[in-house]
């Protein structure tokens, strides 16, 4: 039995701005809040891991070298407030994708479930106890179909996008205080 808690984070519009195909270290842009949020999370004993979905590599707008150089450079930004993440995990597929060892499906793109499973079974990771938070239904999906308690980031006024997450909160701040409050974060919904 597992036995270690983790929060999965999807990178893009999460813990950094969302920029389109990042490409290049020198574009990151770490969204206000989320060094504290990190440091709060790790405070508390979760993992880190970062998910998320490169399809710039299928698409030939970014190497798998570059793409490691980047999340480098983030882990070693949030480091300066000792905010650092413990493993980060990407699928770099895309069945339409022009580079053709990663044009194909998988079962790493997010909403499958398959970096969190992977990340599960390498980590010692217990999915039931922990959260996976991101802005998007793709995010709230790969939480939910592994076994997560789920967190939306964005607008959550009345009439803004549907969400089947268990939460919905504006950002990575109001995440990590949601999980880290005396109930324990949302319940499964």
């Amino acid at each position: 039995m597992s036995s270690r808690r983790a929060v999965f984070l999807d990178r893009d519009g999460t813990m950094i701005r969302d920029v389109g195909y990042l490409n290049q270290a020198d574009q990151l842009q770490v969204l206000p809040g989320v060094p504290t949020a990190l440091r709060l999370l790790r405070g508390a004993g979760f993992l880190l891991v970062v998910v998320t979905n490169q399809s710039a590599v299928a698409r030939g707008r970014l190497t798998e070298e570059n793409l490691c150089a980047i999340n480098r450079r983030l882990n070693t930004l949030l480091g300066e407030f000792e905010a650092g993440v413990d493993a980060f995990y990407y699928c770099p597929h895309l069945p339409a994708g022009t580079v053709g060892r990663y044009a194909r499906a998988c079962d790493c793109r997010k909403p499958s479930p398959g970096m969190l499973e992977r990340a599960a079974r390498e980590l010692d990771i217990d999915l039931q106890a922990s959260y996976s938070v991101g802005d998007s239904e793709r995010d709230v999906e790969a939480g939910r179909r592994a076994g997560c308690r789920t967190i939306r980031l964005g607008d959550c006024r009345e009439g803004a996008a549907e969400t089947s997450a268990d939460a919905c909160v504006p950002d990575l701040a109001a995440a990590a205080h949601l999980i880290l409050r005396p109930q324990g974060g949302p319940e499964p919904g």
